[in-house]
């Protein structure tokens, strides 16, 4: 199908019906689904974890209003441009009420955020300000740059400038861009915040795509047009290459640009990245994932410099990689890595029962490089414990199709971390399920997301109208409109998708729920109901740093057991391109009581705190650093 670079207004007017066209024609109602749900179903019998509950998507009870609205390039004309990457959810407690709100990213119309109330509900408190609705927003970030107690927020957009907003404390944000030095202007993606040289401020590394987009062209809603060829831009460097950036907060919400300084050159087109330690010297190093090309590992050398050693801990990283998040997904104390690999699996269309297999990769050597260099598909590196990795995510069920981003989070409140994929490619490809893999206590992931009810979706909603055609007046030259020889008015109906997710507690009963930003559509608010179903057993822990950060970020927290010790790393991430500020969940299971707490603070302080049953039973533990 050629989609023709023809008007961008819809051309229906008045009060004509259009008829549904659903592109591929199964779409609304995919054949494979049901067939695929009960493949699904029949294995949960055999599962060692408990999954007996359910998600349930809440939007309409939740008051969220928000919709993603997408640029013309992803959706009449569906050019092959980084725009279908979506948008990112952040989540934070912006005002200290103790509940976690939500900041939804759009392309073409406003950002939102909205308050969480408290009973499940959420109520808009958007500003002007953090609006941007003149730009196309790409994701967000929150972290208390300044250790006053509260998220200040970050969003990157597409050539209009990065922003920085300073928070008050009670939701309402100051721009302080300009002040920041943070108003970078290109093709930015997600904000990294860590802090590298362990002073107690946190520096800001932000990825930078690539140059995707024309340089003078405009298109409808003020978008920047994208070039034709922006799949092929990592194989022309010299124009195309846009470098990541390093800052060095300097305090007072001042931050210096210092990548080459400190050896941090990386042109990687990179949509997100990663704080982790796999040396454990407790200075944070940095996984830079490339989506179009090998990802890239840089050891800090004591906060004076990055060296890159990433032949010697990864010798083979995924080609295509979008989303990335460290875990102890076997709970012996060192930290894994799960990347998700997107772009491997547009070389070729896989059908529903090879969803789990590998990319043969059918892009030539020129697009790709030495194919033997590179992993195609999601790739799992197992921490050994000596700084090194065996990538295993085919023997553990880590693979899926077409992810974009993931997010981590105890769902059964075992004491075994799961994970909740965001997938799907929308118009004009079918309908690709979310994945959600149950930890199966270390040994290999269960998909589940048909066990658990994210899968199908409310109501079997697997499409939704996408645009309207008109072969009469201006879509004559419509790709869909040649092909399909169409005479009358239509609604082209597409895939729906799912983009970016955070996982968190929202209505404070104990279990964890998930939250979508979806591609061109409303949110999902899947809301679990294993509080219901059984007495959970939980440790909430929120970080005060002093010498540290005040958020903690960069702190390792080990929950000690009778039979087994949890350890979780406070990195910021919590989903495809997102990051913010949640309280580590450390769910229990049947387990012994916990004896104490061990945090080690970025600072290198280790600080140990017993366990009383008063803490089991309160909906979160605050540990306050005692650094000083």
């Amino acid at each position: 199908m050629a989609l023709s670079a023809c008007c961008l207004s819809l051309p229906v007017q008045g009060d004509e019906t259009l008829t549904p066209f659903p592109y591929p024609s199964d779409v609304m109602k995919p054949s494979w689904m049901e067939a695929r749900k009960q493949l699904q179903m029949a294995t949960a019998h055999a599962f060692d974890v408990y999954h007996d509950f359910k998600f349930s998507d809440e939007v309409a009870a939740s008051g969220i209003t928000f919709v993603n609205k997408i640029v013309a390039d992803s959706a009449k004309l569906h050019k092959p441009v980084h725009y279908d990457h979506g948008n990112g959810i952040a989540p934070a407690d912006v005002d200290g009420d103790g509940l976690i709100d939500l900041f939804f990213t759009n392309q073409l119309g406003s950002n939102g955020l909205w308050r969480n109330v408290g009973d499940g509900t959420f109520e808009d408190i958007t500003t002007q300000e953090i609006a941007l609705s003149n730009k196309v927003s790409v994701t967000a970030s929150f972290a208390d740059t300044d250790n006053d107690g509260d998220p200040d927020l970050f969003i990157s957009t597409v050539r209009d400038g990065n922003h920085f907003f300073e928070n008050d404390g009670q939701g309402r944000f100051t721009d302080q861009t300009e002040e920041a030095g943070l108003g970078y202007q290109g093709h930015s993606s997600a904000g990294v915040f860590f802090d590298y040289d362990r002073d107690g401020l946190l520096d800001l590394f932000v990825c930078n795509v690539g140059m995707y987009t024309k340089p003078d062209e405009r298109g409808e809603g003020g978008y920047h047009v994208g070039v034709d060829d922006a799949f092929a831009g990592h194989l022309k460097p010299d124009q195309r290459n846009e470098r990541n950036l390093l800052y060095r907060n300097e305090g007072n919400h001042r931050f210096t640009e210092i990548s080459k300084s400190l050896g941090l050159d990386d042109v990687s087109w990179t949509g997100d990245a990663s704080p982790i330690d796999p040396n454990r010297d407790g200075w944070p190093d940095l996984y830079i994932l490339n989506m179009q090309g090998p990802d890239q590992f840089y050891e800090n050398v004591r906060g004076k410099r990055f060296e890159r050693r990433t032949a010697e801990r990864f010798p083979k990283t995924s080609w295509g990689a979008m989303g990335i998040k460290s875990f102890d997904y076997n709970n012996d104390g060192f930290m894994d890595i799960f990347v998700t690999d997107m772009h491997s699996d547009m070389s070729e269309a896989q059908g529903p029962n090879q969803e789990k297999l590998k990319s043969a990769m059918r892009w030539p050597i020129s697009m790709v490089g030495e194919k033997a260099a590179s992993v195609f598909g999601n790739t799992f590196f197992q921490a050994r414990g000596d700084g090194g990795f065996d990538e295993i995510s085919d023997r553990i069920g880590a693979e899926n199709y077409w992810p974009w981003g993931l997010s981590v989070g105890d769902l059964n409140a075992d004491g075994w971390d799961d994970v909740f994929i965001t997938a799907s490619m929308n118009f004009p490809f079918r309908y690709g399920v979310n994945s959600v893999l149950l930890n199966s206590k270390g040994a290999r992931f269960l998909d589940s997301e048909f066990v658990l009810g994210v899968e199908p979706r409310r109501d079997g909603r697997t499409a939704k109208p996408w645009f309207a055609l008109d072969p009469k007046r201006k879509d004559r030259e419509h790709g869909l409109v040649k092909d399909h020889n169409l005479a009358k008015p239509v609604e082209v109906w597409g895939a729906v998708g799912s983009r970016s997710s955070a996982i968190f507690d929202i209505e404070n009963d104990g279990d964890l729920d998930i939250v979508t930003n979806e591609f061109h559509d409303r949110p999902m608010v899947l809301l679990s109901d294993l509080a219901a179903k059984k007495p959970i057993r939980f440790l909430k822990v929120k970080l005060q740093g002093t010498s540290s950060n005040r958020d903690g970020l960069g702190a390792v927290v080990t929950l000690v057991g009778k039979e087994r010790t949890y350890t979780k790393v406070h990195d910021g991430a919590t989903g495809y391109m997102s990051h913010g500020i949640l309280p580590l969940y450390f769910g229990l299971g049947d387990d012994e009581p916990a004896t104490k707490v061990e945090v080690r603070w970025p600072s290198g302080r280790l600080q140990e705190m017993a366990i009383t049953e008063d803490s089991l039973k309160a909906m979160i533990t605050i540990i306050e650093s005692a650094e000083e």
